[in-house]
């Protein structure tokens, strides 16, 4: 199965999704140090939390400015992050930052922050893509705005 992601209004899901939402967003501004805490506070379990929260995104109330960030591991061959970085232009994806950690047992750890808001390809396809490339080892969508 492909992942897919959808948008989709809060009045028809479960509230665990918007109480996984406000753990992220405790934690993120650091109103709590740690996950015990925030789940205490939102009335979830640490169970609940971490089996949601690699899925689970808001999405801005801009929707002309769509930024991404994915976190890829590749194997460490020449031209690979070039070939993603091409794929995401071709279909006018706009790269805002890269961070490329130095290649470890021949692996390396690269996080891409782009513009969404001219894709010219659904943006699931572009991730189907890219996770199609060899080299690629693993993708994972950290975060949508």
């Amino acid at each position: 199965m492909n992942d897919r992601f959808l948008m989709i209004h809060t009045s028809v899901l479960p509230d665990v999704f918007e109480r996984v939402i406000e753990v992220k967003e405790l934690m993120k501004t650091g109103k709590v140090k740690e996950i015990t805490e925030a789940v205490k506070i939102v009335g979830i379990s640490r169970s609940t939390y971490y089996k949601y929260k690699d899925f689970v995104f808001t999405v801005a109330g801009n929707m002309n400015n769509h930024k991404v960030i994915i976190a890829l591991t590749l194997d460490h061959e020449p031209g690979i992050l070039s070939k993603i970085l091409d794929n995401i232009a071709y279909y006018k994806g706009n790269i805002l930052t890269i961070n490329q950690e130095i290649p470890i047992n021949n692996t390396a750890n690269v996080n891409i922050t782009f513009d969404i808001s001219n894709l010219k390809i659904e943006f699931n396809k572009l991730l189907d893509e890219i996770k199609n490339m060899d080299y690629v080892i693993k993708l994972e969508l950290v975060a949508m705005d």
